[in-house]
C-alpha cells in the first residue's frame, strides 16, 4: 500500500478524507476510484466502507466538513457582542479566509456537486442555505437598524458577496500577489462599501 496522506498517526477517517480530497482535486471525483484513495490513506477498504459508506459520502464530507467550520465561526461572529458592522465585516472575511485555506475542497465540490444523489445534494442545500440565512441575518439586522441602508434586498447583498467567494477556486494562487487575509479584507470592504447609506 502506498504511504498514507496525513501519515501513518492521523485518525482513518481523516487519512481518508484527505487522500479522497487530493485526488479528487488532481484527477476529477468521477476519474477517481476508491482503490486508489485507500492505497493513498494507506487503509483497506473496509475501512473505508467502516467510516464512509460510498465515495460519494466521502465526496459530500468533502464540502460538509467546511460548511460545518463556517457555520461555527459565523455564529460565532453573528453572537459576538460587537455593532452589526464589524460583525458582518469579520464573517465575510472570514468565509473568503476559510474558503481559499480549504480550495481544493470547494473546487471539488462546485465541480462535483452533480456526482451527489439527489437526497445527499438536498442535505447540502439545506446546509448551505442555513449558512446564507444567518448571513443574511445580519445584513437586515443592520438595515433595520439604519446602520446599512435598504435600497438593495438583503438576499441580493449575499448573493454578491457569495458569488465572489464561490469563484475563489477559479483564480485565487497562494503564490499570487495578495495573500488571503488581503483577499478577504478587499472583499468585506467592497460588502460594506455597497451596504453604506
Amino acid at each position: 500500500m502506498a504511504k498514507a496522506t496525513d501519515g501513518d498517526t492521523a485518525p482513518v477517517p481523516q487519512r481518508l478524507l484527505a487522500a479522497a480530497t487530493r485526488l479528487f482535486a488532481e484527477q476529477g471525483y468521477d476519474r477517481t476510484s476508491v482503490q486508489e484513495i485507500v492505497e493513498a490513506a494507506g487503509v483497506t477498504k473496509g475501512a473505508l466502507y467502516h467510516y464512509f459508506g460510498s465515495k460519494e459520502d466521502l465526496l459530500q464530507e468533502v464540502y460538509a466538513r467546511v460548511l460545518r467550520l463556517q457555520q461555527e465561526r459565523l455564529d460565532a461572529f453573528a453572537d459576538a457582542d460587537a455593532p452589526v458592522e464589524q460583525r458582518l465585516r469579520d464573517a465575510a472575511a472570514d468565509v473568503v479566509v476559510t474558503t481559499i485555506e480549504n480550495l481544493d475542497d470547494a473546487s471539488i465540490f462546485f465541480r462535483s456537486m452533480h456526482h451527489l444523489s439527489p437526497e445527499k445534494n438536498k442535505q447540502v442545500r439545506v446546509e448551505r442555505r442555513r449558512y446564507h440565512e444567518r448571513f443574511r441575518a445580519l445584513v437586515e439586522e443592520g438595515q433595520r437598524s439604519g446602520v446599512f441602508c435598504t435600497a438593495t434586498p438583503a438576499d441580493l447583498i449575499v448573493d454578491y458577496h457569495f458569488g465572489s467567494v464561490h469563484h475563489l477556486s477559479t483564480w485565487y494562487r497562494p503564490d499570487g500577489p495578495l495573500s488571503q487575509q488581503e483577499v478577504a479584507d478587499h472583499l468585506a470592504d467592497l460588502l460594506l462599501r455597497a451596504l453604506r447609506p
